[in-house]
Order: structure tokens, then C-alpha cells, then sequence
């Protein structure tokens, strides 16, 4: 029987970003482990979208400070590729 997929805010970025980035959702599924039609109706749910031909995304500030511990962002880059990618930060407590 097949497991029922949970959704987090990392794995919910995730699939923003990688809309962002212009990706397909066959691309996506694969990516993110799970079927076309689940990368669909999830992208759907969270309003990703695919951006307009034309957009160019904002360069990175050079000047912002560091992330807290266990931010999204520094959290994927950290345990990408790795058994903990995808998982939310373990809050102490």
C-alpha cells in the first residue's frame, strides 16, 4: 500500500525554486522523488508557477547578514544529497 506523501516547508520550497528555475514538472517528479500528476497538484495548491519569459532573477545581496541556524535555505544546501535532504531543521526542545 503506498504511503501517504507528507509535505514540509523545505520540500515546498523546494518545488518553488525549481519552478522558479523554469524546470519542468517531469523534471521536478523526478527530482523530488514522486509522481507528475503529485508535483502538479502540489505546485498548484502552493501557487508555483513558472516564471514569464523575460524574467531574470534578482542577484543575491552581497551585503545581507548570515542566516539563522536552520534556515530553509543554508539548512537544503547543507544535507543536499545526503538521507536528512528534504527534511525540516530539528528544533531543540
Amino acid at each position: 500500500m503506498p504511503q501517504k506523501l507528507v509535505w514540509s516547508e523545505p520540500r515546498d520550497a523546494r518545488l518553488r525554486r525549481l519552478r522558479a528555475e523554469g524546470r519542468s514538472w517531469d523534471a521536478i517528479a523526478a527530482e523530488l522523488g514522486i509522481s507528475r500528476n503529485a508535483a502538479i497538484e502540489r505546485g498548484r495548491r502552493i501557487g508555483a508557477r513558472r516564471p514569464p519569459p523575460e524574467h531574470t532573477p534578482e542577484p543575491e545581496d552581497p551585503d545581507r547578514g548570515p542566516m539563522a541556524a536552520g534556515h530553509p535555505v543554508s539548512w537544503a544546501v547543507i544535507n543536499a544529497g545526503t538521507s536528512l535532504a528534504g527534511l525540516p531543521y530539528p528544533s531543540p526542545g
